[in-house]
């Protein structure tokens, strides 16, 4: 979910129903160093709380130290990345390469539970090569460390997305630990959702590229209401979210960021397949908006009400940093 779940996305998650939502994963070295785009991932809106900020990093002093400054900007736990499985993270030593350096994990896990006072998590998968079953003898070591949850993705770091999330390893690792265990993994549906939770004894599920540009998924896990999007809802979510994005990347930043979410929401059969290339094909996001309105004239009446529903943001967490990078933020 890296270059996804920035807070617009955590925002409109919380609106649909999510109980608790997640940052993408923030690098503790970039927080250390102050890199101002690192930095900007801690900033958190008050409408977007319960929420997690994930940190990934090799060292568990830097670790610590990440934490705290999570801590700090006002997150609710502090969620630590054994799960990536890409090689520019994994060749720094730090997402799943850990789960094959059990030491290492607990170490960084028993440092950042003693840095901060809000619950410590873990997000990991079920180890580096198909078939391995790592996940299992680390995830009750992590507990021991410090860890007051932990969520499982079973796929091996080599599948990346491919093939099935296999989890008959939820279901061990629920027997192997007293936490929670959080079920990720193929959570696309209602039905989905009730038969692993029934199945594993998992505490939740996670749900993540099945809300890209979808968050109607959400609203179907949790209540069952399978009534597709209108044209309309479609377009105004659609604006709000490129909006809400401006205002935390800015203008330019955001322009190019929002390009790969024209195809998930217009997708699925909800608009034709050559309107998303005429909207990735525009210069500024003001002729985008002006095409999607000329699509569903409707949806203006339907993003003024989700506007007014907002909250004024006097809560957030400001930065004193250089607007044009967060827009004002």
């Amino acid at each position: 979910m890296a270059g996804v779940s920035v807070q617009a996305f955590r925002r409109q998650g919380r609106r649909f129903g999510a109980g608790l939502v997640c940052s993408e994963m923030v690098s503790c070295a970039g927080l250390q160093h102050g890199n101002e785009r690192t930095l900007g991932y801690l900033r958190i809106a008050s409408d977007e709380k319960p929420l997690a900020v994930q940190i990934f990093g090799s060292e568990p002093e830097i670790m610590a130290e990440a934490a705290r400054m999570v801590e700090d900007a006002g997150a609710d736990l502090v969620d630590v990345n054994f799960g990536c499985p890409v090689k520019k993270v994994t060749k720094t030593g730090a997402g799943a390469t850990l789960l094959e350096d059990p030491e290492r994990a607990c170490g960084i896990v028993s440092a950042v539970a003693q840095a901060v006072s809000v619950p410590v998590t873990v997000k990991m998968r079920r180890g580096l090569e198909n078939g391995a079953r790592s996940c299992l003898e680390l995830g009750a070591r992590l507990v021991e460390a410090g860890a007051a949850s932990l969520t499982l993705h079973p796929r091996s770091a080599r599948q990346m997305y491919t093939g099935e999330a296999d989890h008959s390893l939820t279901t061990e690792l629920v027997e192997r630990v007293g936490v929670p265990v959080i079920a990720s993994g193929d959570v696309t549906s209602r039905a989905r959702a009730q038969a692993i939770l029934a199945t594993t004894g998992a505490a939740a599920v996670m749900v993540g590229r099945a809300a890209q540009g979808n968050p109607w998924a959400l609203r179907e896990i949790i209540e069952g209401d399978a009534e597709p999007p209108s044209r309309e809802e479609v377009v105004a979510e659609l604006i709000l979210f490129m909006r809400e994005t401006v205002k935390e990347l800015g203008e330019k930043r955001a322009t190019g960021f929002l390009k790969k979410f024209y195809g998930w929401y217009l997708g699925r059969g909800r608009f034709p397949k050559p309107f998303k290339q005429e909207l990735v094909q525009l210069e500024t996001l003001a002729e985008v908006e002006t095409r999607l309105f000329a699509a569903a004239p409707g949806a203006a009446d339907v993003l003024a009400r989700l506007e007014a529903e907002l909250p004024d943001g006097e809560d957030d967490v400001v930065l004193n940093l250089p607007i044009s990078i967060y827009g004002g933020g």
